[in-house]
């Protein structure tokens, strides 16, 4: 049965007092059914995206089981750590149990890569509890012996499926092999690909499973809205848009960095006050456009999918997908963006003629239909569709032939005559959650898992 309340979760009372200085009054769904079992011990396999409360789910008890075990410090060896595939997400969570943590007695450090190592060495030498990090500069200064991962009893490996995405899956696993083999170990991931299940089975000793499910919370509290329109005319599109003053604080995505860089330096031309996000900006300038972005000083950021799993900005009022994932999860993610701690929001995705299997996908993975908005540059379907694109890559246009004159129709024409056929849809896609069978009941052998599943998040 869960708590109701953060009182009713057995919390120590630092941590009560600093939810209540946060202004957290009730746990969200995963956080009510993770924190009583986290702080027994129990490890954890949880199926949320961010924006469900998960980081408090998970640093709570780790805060919680800290404090009742107090420790000196040794340099260069946590006690906790938390892995984050990238550098931003990796900072959230820093703040966060700095913010949880205020009351306790408690060290933190975040490290990641893209900047001077010197102040996160000198972190590590004052010595900390707590250690969040991104895989990649863990291991640099693993080699480097400025860390020993042999003390860490409590591990997390955040948004799991992402770090598969991005190459970290053999990083992961070195990491989690130099960690203490009796420790608590704690995964999260938004869906469950056969690469992530295997590495649940194998780092996870009879854990409870929490899914909160993201199509829930992508229906439940977010306006969608899907303007048909041609690929040259994307950017006419959002011109009109912008030029609407409800649109205060918008989020804005591209497939590639390429893109993200275009679409920002559009807007910049028409004087609309934007920055972009992606991988290839250096460190301090993602701060510095996240940072414009939280205070207002930028109206408009332009993100791409990896660069955006960090993003947890309050009062966003529209996600506009300027170019729809190739991935239907990755959609869910985006537009989680607008409907943080409950919030509501407004979603608007411009799909051209392309990238209409990636629509179908989408519906298909929420079980609902996106509302289509009538428009002047509307983009009507093609008397034959596309080649249907694999995943992972976009749709090309077919080739046409030159014979007197005529061609076969180019994505970007805008005179369409029928509605593809439902046979149009993407080949192949990552099985949702909901389609991978749980894993089994414990038994004595590590590796395997007890049921413990909650009520999606609404």
């Amino acid at each position: 049965m869960t708590s109701s309340s953060f009182e009713g979760l057995g919390l120590a009372e630092p941590l009560q007092r600093a939810l209540k200085a946060e202004k957290y009054l009730k746990p969200t769904p995963i956080q009510a059914q993770a924190i009583p079992l986290l702080t027994e011990g129990k490890d954890l396999l949880g199926i949320a995206q961010t924006g469900t409360g998960k980081t408090a789910a998970f640093a709570l008890p780790i805060l919680h089981r800290l404090s009742l075990e107090p420790a000196q410090l040794v340099p260069g060896s946590p006690r906790a750590l938390i892995l984050a595939p990238t550098r931003e997400l990796a900072r959230q969570i820093g703040e966060r149990f700095t913010a949880y943590g205020r009351k306790l007695p408690l060290t933190s450090a975040v490290i990641f890569g893209g900047v001077n190592q010197h102040h996160q060495v000198k972190a590590l030498k004052a010595g900390v509890d707590i250690l969040i990090a991104t895989p990649g500069r863990l291991l640099d200064l693993c080699t480097q012996r400025h860390i020993r991962l042999d003390k860490v009893s409590i591990l997390v490996l955040d948004e799991a499926d992402r770090m598969l995405d991005m190459g970290f899956i053999r990083d992961v696993r070195k990491i989690v092999a130099a960690c203490h083999s009796k420790r608590q170990t704690l995964l999260f991931s938004a869906t469950m690909p056969p690469a992530i299940a295997k590495l649940a089975n194998d780092v996870l000793n009879h854990p409870v499973r929490i899914d909160v499910s993201p199509k829930t919370i992508a229906v439940d509290r977010i306006e969608q809205r899907v303007y048909f329109v041609g690929a040259k005319d994307k950017r006419t599109l959002l011109d009109q848009l912008l030029a609407d003053p409800a649109f205060d604080r918008v989020l804005v995505f591209t497939r590639t960095k390429r893109g993200a860089d275009r679409v920002c330096k559009q807007l910049k031309q028409t004087g609309v006050p934007v920055d972009a996000l992606h991988g290839n900006k250096a460190q301090n300038a993602r701060v510095r456009a996240l940072d414009d972005f939280r205070k207002g000083k930028v109206r408009v950021l332009v993100a791409t999918d990896i660069a955006a799993r960090g993003i947890d900005v309050p009062n966003i009022s529209h996600v506009i997908n300027y170019e729809l994932p190739n991935e239907p999860e990755s959609y869910v993610h985006r537009i989680g963006r607008t409907a943080r701690a409950g919030a509501g929001g407004a979603a608007l995705s411009f799909c051209d003629q392309s990238e209409r299997p990636y629509l179908k996908a989408i519906e298909q993975l929420m079980q609902r239909k996106v509302t289509a908005v009538d428009h002047r540059l509307v983009e009507t379907p093609p008397e034959a569709g596309p080649e249907t694109p694999r995943r992972g890559r976009p749709a090309q246009a077919p080739k046409g032939r030159r014979r007197g004159g005529n061609r076969t129709p180019h994505s970007s024409d805008t005179t369409w005559t029928r509605t593809p056929h439902s046979s149009e849809a993407p080949r192949t896609r990552t099985p949702h959650i909901s389609e991978i069978p749980m894993l089994a009941a414990p038994t004595t052998k590590r590796g395997q898992v007890s049921r413990h599943s909650g009520g999606g998040h609404r």
